[in-house]
């Protein structure tokens, strides 16, 4: 399973690190993305990274602000989310799954249990 953590409170402009650790398995040929669901809302893609050539694919309002990486070695996929908004408020997750489907979601395993973000002041 992929289990989530760092998530918290934090004032709006401030930074946060997510991270996506992956626990009875490797992480390695998995394409991994991130996901968000806010109270009352749909869950959306925000990110995905593919396992081969390390490319990104982002959700436009996050664009300039999250960045997703991975370390294989670590078993570990990140998100750095700086310039938080009130709006990024929400239960983020990772999952497993092909990129090309990451706004939806689609065809995605393994979810974690998500990690909390509150962004206020």
């Amino acid at each position: 399973r992929l289990v989530e953590s760092g998530g918290g409170l934090v004032q709006p402009g401030g930074s946060l690190r997510l991270s996506c650790v992956a626990s009875g398995f490797s992480l390695e040929g998995y394409h991994i993305g991130w996901f968000r669901q806010a109270p009352g809302k749909e869950r959306e893609g925000i990110s995905c990274i593919n396992a081969n050539d390390l490319s990104t694919n982002y959700k436009d309002d996050v664009k300039g602000r999250f960045t997703i990486s991975r370390d294989d070695a670590k078993n570990t996929v990140f998100l750095q989310m700086d310039n938080l908004k009130p709006d990024d408020t929400a239960l983020y997750s990772c999952a497993a799954g092909p990129c090309g489907t990451f706004y939806s979601g689609t065809y995605f395993f393994r979810w974690g249990q998500g990690t909390q973000v509150t962004v206020s002041s």
